[in-house]
C-alpha cells in the first residue's frame, strides 16, 4: 500500500495528527503506546507490514497523541480526559460514528477508559500488552515497584541515542542494528526523553481496576506470555475482571507488536471483529514471499554473517536443519551463497 497522507483533527486548541489506511467496512482506531510518530512508523518494514495487515480488514485510523509525533507539542503530559478527547476528535474528523478501539501498551489502558466513558461510540476494545494498574501493590502482585520502574525510567534516555530496549539489551533476533537505528530515530522524532519519562511517571499513578467490571463493550485481550516490559499477569487479571472478555495468550517475549509474529496478533483481531480470517494470499514459489516463517528467521541471522552452527544454537535446531533451510532460502531468493545473501539483504528486506 502507498503511504497515507497525514492530516489534522482539531481537539480543543490542539491539532492532532492522524492517517487513514485501507477502505474496510469496519473502522479500527489504533491507540499507540506512550509515544509515536505516524510518518516515521512507515520507515520500519515490520511495523509497516503490521499496519497494512490490520488495514486488510478495516479502515485503519492511526494518530499521534497530543505532545507526541506530529501532533501539537504541549508543556506537560496530557490528562486522561484530554487524551480521550483526542480519540473522539480524530473519529469525528474521519466521519467515524462508531469504531473498534485497539490500544497498545498504555494505549490499551486509555482505550478501556474511552470504551467505558463512550460505549455508544465503541464497537469493541482490543488490548495488546496492556494493564489496568502499572505498579505492584499490597493487593496486586504484578508490575515493578516505584523504585524499580523509576530506575528504568531514569536510564531510558539512552535509547534515544542507541536504540537499545529499556533493559539495554537486544529484545529479540529482529531487534538488530538496523532496527535499533530506526527505533532511536523514531523515539527522537516522537517526543523528547523528558516528555516520554514524564508520561510514564504519570502512568505510575494510574489504577483503573474499578472500571473493569463496568466495561460493557466486547473486549479482546492479547498478550505475549514472556513480555519483559508488561508482565502477562496484568492481562490475566483484566481477563478475570472484565465481563465476558476474550483472552488470548500468545507465545513470545517482545513487547513491541511488530517484532515477532505479527500475523498471530492480526489474525486474532480480525477474527474477533469480523468472525473470520482473510483468505491467505497464494504463496509464491520464489522470492521473499515464498520463505516460511522459520526460513525468514534463518535468513535474517545468515544475512548478519552468522555461521550455520551459531544459527542452530540461537534457534534451537540442528546444524543440519539450518543447512537444509539455507539451501531452500538460496533457491527461493535466487542467490548462490551466503555472501550474496548478505550483500542483497536490504534488497530482500531481511537486513
Amino acid at each position: 500500500m502507498r503511504r497515507p497522507e497525514t492530516q489534522y483533527a482539531r481537539s480543543g486548541s490542539v491539532s492532532v495528527a492522524y492517517q487513514v489506511i485501507g477502505e474496510g467496512e469496519r473502522d479500527l482506531v489504533l491507540v499507540p503506546g506512550f509515544v509515536s510518530h505516524v510518518e516515521v512508523a512507515w520507515e520500519e518494514p515490520r511495523l509497516a507490514r503490521f499496519l497494512n495487515r490490520l488495514a486488510l480488514f478495516s479502515r485503519l485510523i492511526v494518530f499521534d497523541k497530543r505532545g507526541t509525533g506530529m501532533s501539537d507539542p504541549v508543556a506537560n503530559p496530557p490528562s486522561i480526559d484530554e487524551r480521550m478527547e483526542d480519540i473522539g476528535a480524530v473519529m469525528d474528523a474521519v466521519g467515524s460514528a462508531r469504531a473498534a478501539i485497539f490500544g497498545v501498551s498504555e494505549g490499551g489502558t486509555l482505550s478501556l477508559l474511552f470504551g467505558g466513558a463512550y460505549p455508544e461510540r465503541v464497537q469493541a476494545v482490543v488490548l495488546y500488552g496492556s494493564w489496568a494498574r502499572r505498579l505492584v501493590g499490597p493487593d496486586y502482585p504484578y508490575g515493578p515497584t516505584v523504585d524499580e520502574l523509576e530506575e528504568v525510567v531514569n536510564g531510558m534516555e539512552r535509547a534515544w541515542a542507541s536504540g537499545e530496549w529499556w533493559d539495554g539489551g537486544q529484545s529479540n533476533a529482529f531487534d538488530d542494528e538496523r532496527h535499533r537505528k530506526w527505533w532511536a530515530r523514531y523515539l527522537r522524532m516522537a517526543a523528547s526523553p523528558a516528555m516520554a519519562q514524564n508520561v510514564i511517571r504519570m502512568n505510575m499513578r494510574l489504577d483503573i481496576r474499578d472500571v473493569l467490571p463496568r466495561i460493557s463493550v466486547p473486549t479482546l485481550i492479547l498478550h505475549r506470555t514472556g513480555d519483559t516490559w508488561i508482565d502477562v499477569g496484568h492481562a490475566r487479571y483484566m481477563a478475570q475482571h472484565i465481563p465476558n472478555a476474550t483472552f488470548v495468550e500468545l507465545p513470545g517475549a517482545e513487547h513491541r507488536p511488530w517484532l515477532g509474529d505479527v500475523d498471530a496478533i492480526a489474525d486474532e483481531v480480525e477474527i474477533f471483529l469480523t468472525g473470520q480470517k482473510s483468505r491467505p494470499r497464494r504463496r509464491s514459489n520464489i522470492g521473499v514471499d515464498a520463505l516460511s516463517r522459520r526460513e525468514r528467521e534463518v535468513a535474517l541471522l545468515a544475512s548478519r554473517g552468522e555461521t550455520a552452527q551459531a544459527i542452530a544454537d540461537h534457534l534451537f535446531m540442528s546444524k543440519r536443519t539450518v543447512e537444509s533451510h539455507l539451501v531452500s532460502i538460496y533457491a527461493k531468493l535466487g542467490v548462490s551463497a551466503k555472501t550474496e545473501l548478505i550483500r542483497r539483504a536490504a534488497e530482500f528486506g531481511i537486513s
